[in-house]
């Protein structure tokens, strides 16, 4: 397995290493051939990073392929006939099979090392320099480094081209190019950061640091390389602070190798959520140089207790899921997702709005800028790498590709504190991955991050799992459903049974009542709301009732303390008509939430959970009952204060004095009556902690008659 491991940093130390970005508009150029086209050829614009949909001219059915997963789901609902099934990537339906980019820039003077970095770019990299072709790289979701020095011209303009594969079937089967059975378009970009690396000797190809808060310290691990033919003697030094380590050393010509620090952090301020504290390490070695930041942090699950634990404490994860990819062939993405802006809009205020600690990046990774956002945010991230299989069809990958390309993976997100947990899949079952990927990638991450491993048995003692109760899909699948029913049909979910496996659980997808944009159903949920509404419901209704019942699986998950996690599915994906899942944006663009989704969900993620475990849809005028309330205090210190349950309007109510110790949970059983008017009313639990002014609120909707 052989990496090439140029991990350069974002900024430049001093004048040992220069950074040019080539981000901007690129000349576009499309092709049937491998084979470079003539300069006349480059008839459109479009950016870098971004997608070839952006090109200008517009570039007809640039994203137009039926995928394998596509396909196959196609059969199964009887939409194509079985003689449809491929075992290649898929079919396109466009007529080119490659795009170029093409710009150029102008080189320093003369540098002993000049290294291209593309950020990743789908389907498929090549590069050309001057006319010379200079290499290629399959990862379509890996940064791919290239060395310049053999035909670059120094203190002048250079001309460089990238070539890319217009659909995934121009990336070898036995390589992944990911796979997504409800992604409709597969759009070929650049979609990450372009720039070359201009330094001296020895090259810093990559810095790993992993955080050892017990010890007040870090370990660094360089990786060198010496290019040039004489050896080449250097002091590498690693400094944080006031605090320095590293030695005198000496690299033979053409020679590789990995040395490891460990450098003091005194008194060390721990990276969390709550509190997002950033270091730099600043590197230097010979004529090259590179910061590197990180956050001290040690993060893991424990399959005796079934939880999660952030620097020794325990710490229950409260989300959402992103699906960048799936937003990429959104009619409003356009250059949204390369907007810092709108980034750090989405990643920090929304997250906060909704009382959000985590988010999976699922099946598709997102650019650097968002890590770099979510490690100012303070987000834990569960980063799934873009495999979704199931039990159905494993793609032939090649093992060594798998472990390149999962290498490159751990060496470009490893220094992000927000990666909490590497993800290998998504609902899928591959022993390759369990067996093979897992435990040799462990031994790359110095920071022994926990891994999922889809619906896999976990690879690790204490690795956690995925589940995703979409209790809704009895409706979806033709059985029968009511929310009454509800502890019921979930089962082994809600008490202390757990995973098969017997390890740590993550609900990171629940639901099933999606619906677009406008308020229409997706194609996975019109079964769904004809059964809970009827045939003729308004948007409005389905807006309300997606709220409500979204907000009540959100409180009925958390209240149980089954999962160490629960993030829902999802905040951010794609929304057209025919598409079967959607977010919960009234304008993506603006990030403006639908306002019942708003309402009723933040309060079900709020860190003093709430839940009244009561689903009857009627009640008699005057009728005295005892209501199960369910609290759950996520915080790591004991909460105090006032719980009043109530009938709105104008019904009787109760009150008392609650207690929960740091992480505690406790049921309050109430007694009250309803009122004596037949009507529509809301049963309504609020739990207000001493000396604050917002309360928790859990409501249900109640008929009295």
């Amino acid at each position: 397995m052989k990496i090439l491991l140029f991990a350069f940093a974002a900024l430049p130390l001093s004048a040992a290493r220069s950074t040019v970005s080539l981000d901007g508009e690129w000349m576009v150029a499309e092709s049937k051939s491998a084979a470079p086209p003539d300069t006349s050829a480059y008839t459109r614009r479009a950016p870098v990073p971004g997608l070839a949909n952006l090109a200008q001219p517009a570039l007809p059915d640039v994203d137009q392929f039926d995928s394998r997963e596509f396909i196959a789901v196609s059969i199964r609902e009887k939409r194509l006939p079985e003689s449809a099934r491929v075992t290649v990537a898929g079919v396109t339906r466009q007529q080119r099979d490659y795009l170029w980019f093409r710009r150029t820039f102008r080189a320093p003077a003369a540098t002993p090392a000049a290294i291209l970095k593309v950020g990743k770019a789908q389907f498929g990299t090549a590069v050309w320099l001057n006319g010379a072709k200079v290499g290629e790289h399959l990862g379509c979701f890996t940064a791919g480094f290239f060395d310049l020095r053999g035909g670059i011209k120094p203190g002048a303009e250079n001309e460089l081209v990238i070539r890319i594969g217009a659909h995934p079937n121009m990336v070898p089967v036995w390589a992944p190019a990911g796979t997504d059975f409800e992604k409709y378009k597969w759009t070929p970009g650049i979609y990450d950061s372009v720039s070359v690396a201009f330094s001296g000797l020895p090259v810093i190809e990559a810095v790993q640091v992993a955080p050892r808060p017990a010890k007040s310290s870090a370990t660094v691990q360089t990786q060198l390389y010496n290019p040039g033919n004489t050896p080449v003697e250097f002091t590498l030094r690693h400094t944080v602070g006031n605090a320095t380590a590293g030695g005198a050393f000496t690299l033979n010509a053409r020679e590789r190798r990995m040395l490891v620090h460990s450098i003091a952090i005194p008194n060390a301020h721990l990276w969390t959520p709550e509190d997002p504290f950033l270091y730099t390490v600043n590197t230097t070695a010979g004529g090259d140089s590179v910061a590197t930041r990180f956050g001290m942090r040690e993060f893991r699950f424990d399959t005796a207790t079934k939880r999660a634990y952030l620097n020794g404490k325990l710490y229950f994860l409260r989300g959402s899921n992103i699906t960048l990819h799936r937003f990429f062939e959104d009619p409003q993405c356009k250059r949204l997702p390369w907007d810092r802006a709108w980034v750090r809009k989405l990643l920090v205020d929304h997250s906060k709005r909704m009382n959000w600690n985590s988010y999976r990046f699922c099946i598709g990774p997102v650019p650097d800028m968002w890590l770099d956002i979510a490690d100012e945010a303070g987000l834990l991230v569960q980063n799934e790498f873009f495999i979704w299989n199931g039990r159905e069809y494993f793609p032939p990958y090649k093992t060594e590709e798998l472990l390149a390309q999962y290498a490159e993976w751990i060496r470009d997100n490893a220094n992000h504190p927000s990666v909490a947990i590497w993800d290998s899949n998504n609902e899928t079952d591959a022993p390759i991955l369990r067996d093979v990927v897992i435990p040799a990638m462990r031994k790359l991450d110095l920071s022994n991050r926990p891994w999922e491993n889809g619906y896999g048995i976990p690879s690790g003692y204490d690795d956690p799992v995925e589940d995703h109760p979409y209790v809704f899909n009895n409706v979806y699948s033709g059985r029968d459903f009511q929310m009454v029913n509800l502890e019921k049909m979930t089962g082994a979910k809600t008490t202390n049974a757990g995973h098969p496996s017997g390890h740590a659980v993550i609900a990171n997808e629940y639901g099933w009542l999606w619906l677009n944009r406008d308020g229409s159903p997706t194609r996975l949920t019109e079964k769904v709301y004809e059964y809970l509404l009827g045939p003729s419901s308004t948007a409005q209704q389905r807006f309300e009732l997606y709220a409500y019942y979204l907000a009540g699986l959100t409180e009925f998950w958390r209240a149980h303390r089954n999962f160490a996690g629960v993030l829902h599915f999802t905040t951010l994906t794609c929304s057209y008509p025919g598409v079967k899942t959607s977010d919960h944006f009234r304008d993506v663009t603006r990030l403006e939430m639908e306002p019942n989704f708003a309402d009723w969900v933040r309060e079900s993620f709020k860190p003093l959970g709430l839940y009244i475990n009561f689903w009857q849809p009627t009640l008699k005028p005057a009728e005295s009952r005892v209501f199960p309330v369910m609290m759950v205090n996520d915080e790591p210190r004991p909460i105090a204060g006032k719980l009043t349950v109530r009938f709105e309007p104008g019904g009787h109510k109760t009150e008392q004095p609650f207690e929960l110790p740091a992480y505690g949970q406790h049921t309050w059983n109430v007694t009250l009556a309803a009122p004596a008017q037949a009507g529509t009313y809301l049963l309504r639990a609020e739990a207000l902690e001493a000396g604050k002014t917002e309360p928790t609120l859990s409501r249900r909707k109640v008929e009295v008659r």
